[in-house]
Parts: structure tokens; C-alpha cells; sequence
């Protein structure tokens, strides 16, 4: 929660400090950077699940392979996603310098997650979620504008990485299940079969990927569908969008090593998924009555949100949702689930760049699409994890 309200704060001092044109170059940087984070997402849900299952060797050696890929990949998008964005190049940078630090982070806290250290966990991630954002705050606060403000968030990821490693030390062995990791981050196990997979990092990372671009796309592009004003308004609307999405992240973070242990997984992810469904409606209907205060908080710029700002809500609800099934595939290492959101948010784009023209049909799509693709795959993961039925038993009798 104090993480996510951080987050929260600085969409709202972003929309108030600066100006629309601005702000929308902010909000498609910082969509850039979760698609960028997906290693550091991938790698985190692996460690945990090897943690879990007691085969969590060669955490180091992944975890600096994953960062440097990482650092060269950010290096490489710099102009890629200047071109594409329409961001300029020093906000870029410092945008995306932060993604290698994101991977230490990530790394560090899939050790506590594994472990089921949630009280340091909890610590953790409040602390990194406002040391990330609060330097941007300030920054934006006193006039530094994007490139400012983005620079100040990465300077702080620098400080927040260190502060992992310190809660990853801190917290020694915690039980596992069946084997313990020690503080260099190696397994009680059985040599090279109990060592982490640079493959399930990979295969994790295209199932977190599909649900960042999912989360992202319709930001992206927004810019290629309307003009540089509606951009900006879409993109403050989308604040609700990625609040409902990351609100109910811990349902995620503490039900995760059930979802690994095969014996829980199918109960696990019904509860999960009901209650972020839960959580989603109440916060719908939430972002529905308090719309009307937009243009008093943020500005009379923004009262075209006023009417829709349920459906931005509703669509992260609808992705929070999708997060907690994908998750799940991860965590029972069954990846090629993700097909099917795959081809859903490829139709997404084509329409968006070809049809799209307006807020409402831009945030109508994005909607319905993030709904197939969370029905459809939800389905399909609770078949696939459904218990074996045993084969049926001879009838005492031939009599029938």
C-alpha cells in the first residue's frame, strides 16, 4: 500500500507540475520502463519458485547475467524508444538506466518471497516503492520536468538496491521446503540439478512481458491515435487504469509459493482470482464516484475523464486479474499459456492504429480486450492445473 500510494503521488504531482504535453511524455517513459522490468519481474517469480521447491542454486550467477543483459538491452531501446515514444533522448536515459537496478532489486526480493519472509518483504517493498518515487515528487516539485524527475527516481533505485541486498542478509536461511538457501544464495541441494535455469528466466519473462505490453500498449500508442493533448488527458487516465492494477499486487506476492506447491495450486488460484475480483468491482465503483473530482485535483484540463474514468479502473481490474492467472502459469512452469493474451493484445494494436481516434474507443478497447484475454486464459490455467482423475475401477460383476 505505501508503495503503490507513492506511486500514486507522483502520477498526481506529475499531472499538477507539469504540462499536458509533458506529462504525456512522462507517462509513455514510465510504461517503456515496465516492459523494460520484465526480466527483473521474471527473475524474482523464478527464484521464488525454485526457493519453494528447494532448488534455488546459482541465484548469483542469474542474477548478474540477467542484470547485464538488462544494461545492454536499455542501452540499445534508448533510441528506439525516443523514436517510437516521441520522448526525448535525456528523459529516455533516464528512464530506462533505471532497469538494471530494477533486476538487483527483483533478485533480492524473490529470495525473501521463496523464503515466506513477508514481514522483511513487506519492509522491502515500501521502502523501494518510496524511494523510487518520492525523489521524482520532489523533482517535479521544484521544476526539473521529465528528464528531472525521472533521473531523481533512478538515483533512487541506486539507493533502494542497495537496501535489498542488506534485507536479503539480514533475514539468513529461512525454512524451505524441501531444502534452505543459505546467504550466498546457494541450495542445501543435489549440485546442478538443484540450479536455476537461465531457460525458465527466458520462458518467465515472455509470460510477464505479454502482461506488461497488455498494461502498456494502449499508452504506447496513444500518441500514433490522438493528438499530443488527448494523449496527455488519456495518459493521466490511465493513472486509475494502473492503480487498480497494482493495488491488490500483495494478493499476488503472499499466495505465489502456494501456487508453486502442486498439491495448493488449483485452490490457490481460485482464491486468489476471487479476491482481486473482488477488490477490482469495489474499486470500479470507486473511481466511478470520485471522478468528479478530477478537475478539481488535477485540473479543468482533465474533465473528459470525468464521464469514463470507471472504465480505466475497470480495465486494470480486469489486468489484475490476468496478473494473478499468468502468475500462476508461472509458478506451475506451464509458460505457453500465454498464446492467448499473446494474440489478443497484437489485435489490440492493429485496431488501435488503425481504428482508434478518440479517448472513449481507445479506453474501450483496451477494456474489452484485457476481459477476453483474462476470461479466456483463466480458463484455460484452472483446466490445465485440474487434478489427474484417477483411471476407473473394474467392476466387481460383469453383471450390468
Amino acid at each position: 500500500m505505501v508503495a503503490n500510494i507513492a506511486a500514486y503521488l507522483v502520477y498526481v504531482g506529475a499531472g499538477r507540475w507539469l504540462l499536458p504535453g509533458d506529462y504525456g511524455q512522462f507517462a509513455r517513459l514510465l510504461s517503456a520502463m515496465l516492459i523494460l522490468g520484465v526480466p527483473a519481474l521474471a527473475l524474482q517469480a523464478v527464484i521464488a519458485r525454485e526457493v519453494v521447491r528447494g532448488r534455488a542454486g546459482n541465484l548469483r550467477r542469474v542474477s548478474i547475467t540477467t542484470t547485464l543483459g538488462v544494461l545492454v538491452t536499455a542501452a540499445i531501446a534508448v533510441p528506439i524508444v525516443a523514436a517510437v515514444a516521441d520522448t526525448g533522448i535525456p528523459a529516455t536515459v533516464a528512464a530506462l538506466a533505471a532497469a538494471p537496478l530494477l533486476v538487483i532489486i527483483a533478485a533480492g526480493q524473490g529470495v525473501l518471497q521463496g523464503r515466506q519472509e513477508f514481514r522483511a518483504l513487506a519492509w522491502v517493498l515500501a521502502v523501494v516503492g518510496a524511494l523510487r518515487s518520492v525523489p521524482m515528487l520532489v523533482a517535479f516539485a521544484v521544476g526539473a520536468g521529465p528528464a528531472g524527475g525521472l533521473a531523481a527516481g533512478t538515483l533512487g533505485a541506486v539507493v533502494a538496491a542497495g537496501i535489498v541486498g542488506v534485507a536479503v542478509r539480514a533475514t539468513g536461511t529461512g525454512p524451505l521446503h524441501p531444502g534452505r538457501v543459505g546467504r550466498d544464495g546457494d541450495a542445501d541441494g543435489d549440485g546442478a540439478r538443484d540450479r536455476v535455469s537461465a531457460l525458465s528466466v527466458l520462458r518467465a519473462s515472455q509470460v510477464q512481458l505479454v502482461l506488461i505490453v497488455a498494461v502498456s500498449i494502449d499508452l504506447l500508442l496513444s500518441r500514433t491515435a490522438l493528438d499530443e493533448v488527448d494523449a496527455g488527458i488519456y495518459g493521466l487516465g490511465a493513472v486509475a487504469t494502473k492503480a487498480a492494477f497494482w493495488l491488490p499486487q500483495a494478493i499476488g506476492v503472499v499466495l505465489y509459493p502456494r501456487l508453486a506447491d502442486p498439491a495448493r495450486s488449483r485452490t490457490s488460484l481460485r482464491q486468489a482470482v476471487a479476491v482481486v475480483a473482488v477488490i477490482g468491482v469495489l474499486v470500479t465503483v470507486g473511481a466511478g464516484v470520485a471522478a468528479p473530482l478530477v478537475p478539481i485535483v488535477i485540473g479543468e484540463e482533465y474533465r473528459p475523464l470525468v464521464g469514463i474514468l470507471w472504465l480505466f479502473a475497470y480495465t486494470g481490474a480486469a489486468m489484475a486479474v490476468l496478473q494473478v492467472v499468468l502468475l500462476a502459469a508461472i509458478a506451475a512452469d506451464r509458460t505457453r499459456v500465454a498464446v492467448g493474451t499473446w494474440v489478443a493484445v497484437v489485435i489490440e494494436a492493429v485496431v488501435i492504429v488503425t481504428v482508434v481516434h478518440s479517448i472513449v474507443t481507445l479506453a474501450l478497447t483496451a477494456a474489452i480486450t484485457v476481459t477476453v484475454a483474462a476470461v479466456g486464459t483463466g480458463v484455460y490455467c484452472l483446466r490445465v492445473m485440474s487434478p489427474t482423475p484417477a483411471p476407473p475401477s473394474e467392476p466387481e460383476t460383469s453383471d450390468v
